[in-house]
């Protein structure tokens, strides 16, 4: 086989790998949302007296089945992550090294982590709450669960899955595999946009934040070559939005 159509096949067979992935994971996502998203704009009622509930109970009655729902759903929200390290596995090179997913540097992942979350934090909640008082979103029930034994930590758990499900698809995955094609800022930017596509279900002030978001991770991931303080500062941010507004919502009513 001549060299060029090797390396065509090659080209081929890697860009239906990405929308293979991306459509059994945030690909899907972003499609749902944009669907929720047309959804609520045809409704009569303006999107800030809209909810967006997340972490839902599906069996309230029946606590331990309601458990075992969310913990089957956290395993296989994992499942497309697992799947895109496996995939990149198969190249040369360690896909944990390459995405900056070991343990010899945990101290300054979680360090990092920890920052970012910080510096991401407080101004990612004063857009949302401008963005709902202006009617550019929908107001965001981030924890919906039964109280019993096992919320908070479900919330955590949900929060870490949330996190090395997103960043490992939209900024490890992708990244990788468009590297030798586009440059950095054009890949920066697309994950950027496409991370706010799938919250998009929220409303608009969720797209402009996360896609915010999204340019700094990029940015960060681009510098310092790994996932692990990404994974960190969304996992942080994440359970303070998920935990705080379990503990928190009946007594502040304008989260």
């Amino acid at each position: 086989m001549r060299p060029y159509l090797l390396v065509t096949e090659v080209k081929v067979r890697l860009r239906s790998e990405m929308w293979l992935v991306l459509g059994v994971s945030l690909g899907q996502s972003a499609v749902y949302a944009m669907l929720r998203m047309a959804d609520l704009l045809t409704r009569a009622k303006p999107l800030n007296e809209q909810a967006s509930n997340l972490n839902v109970s599906l069996t309230p009655d029946r606590p331990w089945l309601d458990l075992a729902y969310q913990l089957a759903g956290i395993f296989f929200g994992l499942v497309p992550a697992l799947l895109a390290i496996h995939l990149l596995s198969r190249h040369p090179g360690n896909a944990r090294g390459l995405l900056g997913l070991t343990p010899q540097r945990w101290k300054f992942d979680l360090g990092s982590g920890t920052l970012l979350a910080l510096v991401i934090g407080l101004p990612g909640l004063g857009l949302y709450i401008g963005a709902r008082e202006l009617g550019f979103n929908t107001t965001v029930q981030a924890a919906n669960l039964i109280d019993v034994w096992w919320t908070v930590p479900v919330l955590i758990l949900a929060a870490a899955q949330n996190a090395i499900l997103e960043e490992v698809v939209a900024i490890g995955y992708l990244f990788e595999r468009l590297k030798d094609r586009w440059g950095s800022w054009t890949i920066i930017i697309a994950s950027a946009v496409f991370r706010g596509s799938y919250h998009l279900y929220q409303g608009f002030g969720a797209f402009v934040g996360n896609a915010i978001m999204g340019v700094i991770f990029g940015w960060v991931y681009q510098r310092w070559g790994r996932l692990g303080p990404l994974i960190v500062a969304h996992t942080l941010l994440d359970i303070v939005a998920f935990v705080g507004y379990s503990l928190l919502a009946k007594h502040l009513p304008w989260i």
